[in-house]
């Protein structure tokens, strides 16, 4: 085990550890806010899904037209190369995107979805809101994000 690893694990393990899974009685309880939440992240993943053939039919088209043009000089060429690196970046963003959402919607399945790994809480529905993908609530996620930049600071000086 790393130094990075312990170190990192100590610090987690001064974090409350992750609750039990929830009881059937209070899964129950959340069935009108699952179903909620899961037309929810269906409608986002309708629209990751929309905006990925967007930019695959666009891609297509233009690489269509680029082959009726006339042959490319270096300049058109290099800023052609850019546009497509940018746009098959933009694709493994989106595709990323639905990857979380799916992992989601079977979070919904298990009845773990809403609810913070770290914490147990129900994570407010804002969050959800603005990212449907969301594990912890918005204080766990910060403590993570503060871990991982002490983590990214003691490898710089190492």
């Amino acid at each position: 085990m790393t130094a990075k690893s312990r170190s990192r694990q100590e610090v987690k393990g001064k974090i409350k550890a992750p609750p039990a899974k929830p009881t059937k009685t209070k899964a129950t309880a959340l069935n009108p806010r699952r179903d909620t939440l899961r037309k929810m992240l269906l409608e986002r993943r309708r629209q990751v899904l929309k905006e990925i053939e967007e930019l695959i039919g666009h891609r297509l088209s233009d690489d269509a037209q680029n082959r009726v043009d006339s042959v490319p000089d270096v300049g058109d060429q290099a800023l052609l190369d850019s546009q497509r690196g940018r746009d098959i970046s933009i694709l493994e963003m989106r595709n990323r995107m639905r990857q979380n959402i799916d992992e989601a919607l079977i979070r919904v399945d298990e009845g773990a979805y809403g609810i913070c790994s770290d914490c147990g809480v129900e994570i407010s529905e804002k969050r959800l809101k603005a990212v449907p993908f969301a594990r912890r609530c918005v204080s766990c996620q910060a403590k993570e994000e503060l871990l991982e930049k002490i983590e990214q600071e003691e490898d710089q000086t190492t």
